[in-house]
């Protein structure tokens, strides 16, 4: 990932700005290229716009027309892009007017169907909140789908590899309005945004989030129920009453199996098959949202759950269902396995089957 801002994407970017600024020795960018390779993605980007920030020797006005004019090579497109727009922002804010902090928002959506401009936009939330919602909020009725995505992907509470906006937790609400204009978009891109958006607020608003997934479950057709669905999931992990009611899983005397293992070891790498039967034991038909936990060893020894989807079932009053699931145990970057004592259980509409232990060893 960190060779997508490499040498030859600071090439490129001389090449397109070059024309542009009608400045065809770019120094400091040049500079700042060949010091990229220690670096992380996101580190590269800011070197690189710091860089540009010293070429360009000039206010926020000059840099955006010399941005904008270099739109008109197709080169000017990509990750490159993002640096870009860390230089507008900085020297937008370094401006300090309203006049500046307003156009580096449209320029910022002007970018975005080139790249994405989502971490460049963090730091106008920060600085004015409710100034950028505004602006932002309108961006949901444009024609380009980029950038209404932008106005979603751009204010998640939770952005992967972005700064966090504190004002963004702190006020759950304030983003749902621009959600609300989206959830039902055209563009599978936007709705995808949407969901992974209430998804974030999930993390630390369940109450707002249910009553968001709520009204739009209100809405007949595929686009809403996906949208509430995938929204909604964090919460059903977590056997959240309103979520599950919302997805229409039923709250009911469903009994739950200790789950039967097909062994008691697991030697790295290796798989664990194991077997629950669930029981609908109501007078009344039951819809159930079935996954199973898997408490890991940590480095420090104590143990680490993490839930699994594993089935949704209907079941008649009276009906007993048995599911099998095998499980892998791989070393992998975003997960190490330690050995020791682990435990699984499964859980059925929020209810906990008992634990079942078995030992990881290499």
């Amino acid at each position: 990932m960190n060779d997508l801002l490499g040498p030859s994407a600071v090439a490129q970017l001389r090449t397109s700005l070059a024309v542009a600024a009608d400045q065809p020795a770019w120094p400091a960018l040049g500079r700042a290229g060949d010091r990229l390779e220690p670096l992380a993605l996101r580190a590269r980007a800011g070197l690189l716009a710091a860089a540009l920030i010293d070429d360009l020797d000039a206010g926020y006005e000059r840099a955006a027309a010399a941005f904008r004019t270099a739109l008109a090579d197709d080169g000017f497109t990509g990750w490159l892009l993002w640096p870009v727009g860390e230089a507008a922002v900085t020297l937008a804010l370094q401006d300090g007017g309203q006049r500046a902090f307003d156009d580096a928002l449209a320029l910022l959506a002007e970018l975005t169907p080139r790249m994405s401009s989502e971490f460049a936009i963090r730091r106008l939330l920060i600085e004015d909140l409710d100034q950028a919602l505004g602006v932002i909020r309108g961006w949901t009725a444009h024609p380009d789908e980029h950038v209404r995505r932008l106005a979603s992907e751009g204010t998640r509470p939770y952005l992967p590899w972005a700064v966090r906006v504190p004002g963004i937790v702190a006020r759950p609400s304030a983003t749902l309005p621009i959600l609300d204009e989206l959830y039902l978009d055209e563009s599978e891109t936007v709705r995808r945004s949407v969901a992974n958006h209430l998804n974030d607020i999930s993390r630390h608003a369940p109450a707002e989030t249910v009553a968001a997934a709520q009204r739009w479950s209100t809405t007949a057709g595929d686009r809403a129920a996906w949208v509430v669905r995938h929204g909604l999931r964090t919460l059903v992990k977590k056997a959240d009453p309103g979520a599950l009611a919302t997805l229409g899983f039923t709250s009911g005397a469903v009994a739950v199996s200790a789950p039967q293992l097909d062994q008691s070891i697991v030697r790295l790498p290796g798989e664990l098959g194991f077997a629950v039967e669930l029981r609908n034991e109501a007078a009344v038909p039951a819809r159930v949202a079935v996954d199973y936990v898997v408490h890991y060893v940590k480095a420090n020894g104590s143990l680490a759950p993490k839930v699994f989807k594993l089935a949704v079932a209907d079941l008649a009053p009276g009906e007993m269902r048995r599911f099998r699931k095998s499980h892998g145990f791989r070393q992998m970057t975003t997960r190490v396995h330690y050995p020791g004592r682990h435990l699984v259980q499964v859980q059925a509409n929020g209810t906990l089957s008992p634990q079942a232990g078995f030992d990881v060893v290499t």
